[in-house]
């Protein structure tokens, strides 16, 4: 395809309707693999005839007749499903050739929730569920998703491939989960939006610091969920967490591409717009707590990233309240990762002993070969004086990064505690 206007435009309308599209496709046809097929199908058919045509006033719904059309003409050749072909064509006929999807956007929307949480189901690994979801909700292609997660291209679309077929077995439910299953469905759905964010905001692998591309993907879907989930103070935390801390991509790199740690960086970089987001979400979230409405790990570290977008100035910066934040959320959600942030917060809000006694509580190998625990030893160590037991740490953690600019820092950190 041709770069240019026309294929701004498909690639626009794609990336904000394909849920849509895959999700209403797949309530009429009940197979998420040929509602994306069929979808797959009119993103071809625009690409053939936009740049001929021109761009449609509507493109979603173009996109809609398009895959409606191609899905009638897939059932008129499988005579077992003419019940389908007459479900589909009425469907087209009573829209006029041209659905109105604002005039059914509830329906529409109910239907791309149901698709998260169809590629959240239980059925599937997590490795799964989060590259069905960036397939299906994101819109991403087969190789932005191995790209995004350092895989090929083949072993990508073998594990969609494979995801799809786990879902067909196990004959799921285009349907919302109710009771409990509702429940646990969406912290699964919620933890693969944050997986998304955080694997864009901080790569686990390769050459770059940060993937803002895959970061916006997770703060677009944070807030996908959040337009459709309105009563849980843990959706609306997440849309804050990830609004908050996304703003401050800006000013994680400095002008050389050098990596800035959240105490030196220049907030004045900070994105303004996502900090108010961020903050209006978690007063959403928090009127919803005050009413009696459970909240959750995620309501819990977007109060934190709220502190932090709250300071003008690090020094500024409430470690006290961030502390007792880490403290509920420790019982809230207990877990090493907690522990170990629990333990820089200590260490700021009181001193480094204290940060220190809390990450001591730590199993060493809690983490695996995560270079987590050694960094922020290495940190608290640091400012207790102890710089050569710091830049022992810094060299241990820089040992089991697998991320070249957090290799850097890390490094740069420990030479720093050598002079």
């Amino acid at each position: 395809m041709q770069t240019g206007p026309t294929s701004e435009a498909i690639t626009t309308t794609w990336r904000a309707e394909s849920a849509r599209l895959v999700g209403a496709l797949t309530r009429m046809t009940r197979d998420v693999a040929m509602a994306e097929d069929l979808a797959q199908d009119a993103l071809v058919a625009a690409m053939e005839q936009w740049p001929e045509n021109g761009i449609p006033s509507n493109p979603a719904a173009w996109l809609m007749t398009a895959a409606k059309r191609r899905g009638i003409d897939e059932f008129r050749r499988a005579d077992t499903l003419r019940r389908k072909t007459a479900d589909l064509a009425h469907d087209l006929e009573e829209e006029d050739g041209m659905p109105d999807l604002d005039s059914q956007v509830d329906h529409i929307e109910d239907d791309v929730l149901r698709l998260m949480f169809l590629c959240c189901h239980p059925s599937l690994t997590p490795e799964s569920r989060t590259a069905l979801t960036l397939r299906l909700v994101g819109g991403l292609t087969t190789d932005e998703i191995a790209r995004a997660f350092l895989s090929s291209e083949s072993t990508m679309r073998q594990r969609i491939s494979r995801a799809k077929k786990t879902l067909s077995d196990a004959r799921a439910e285009f349907e919302l989960p109710t009771g409990q299953d509702r429940e646990r469905r969406l912290d699964d759905v919620l933890a693969v939006i944050y997986l998304v964010f955080n694997e864009g905001y901080s790569a686990t692998a390769g050459d770059d610091w940060m993937r803002p591309d895959l970061a916006e993907e997770g703060m677009r879907l944070a807030r996908l969920l959040a337009a459709q989930v309105t009563d849980e103070p843990d959706v609306l935390g997440l849309q804050a967490l990830v609004e908050i801390q996304g703003s401050r991509i800006p000013a994680r790199l400095d002008d050389d591409g050098v990596p800035v740690l959240l105490e030196a960086q220049d907030r004045s970089r900070w994105n303004q717009l996502l900090i108010r987001r961020g903050i209006a979400a978690l007063e959403k979230a928090e009127e919803l707590a005050a009413r009696g409405r459970p909240v959750g790990r995620y309501f819990l570290q977007a109060c934190i990233a709220a502190e932090h977008a709250r300071a003008e100035r690090a020094e500024d910066t409430d470690w006290r309240r961030i502390a007792s934040y880490y403290d509920v959320l420790a019982q809230a959600a207990p877990g090493p990762v907690v522990e170990v942030n629990r333990a820089v917060a200590h260490g700021r809000a009181y001193d480094a002993g204290t940060g220190l006694a809390v990450l001591e509580a730590v199993a060493p190998d809690a983490l695996g070969d995560s270079p987590l625990i050694p960094s922020v030893r290495g940190d608290l160590l640091e400012r207790a004086g102890l710089h050569a037991d710091a830049a022992a740490s810094f060299r241990e953690a820089a040992g089991r990064t697998r991320n070249e600019g957090e290799r850097s820092v890390l490094l740069r950190r420990a030479e720093e505690n050598q002079r």
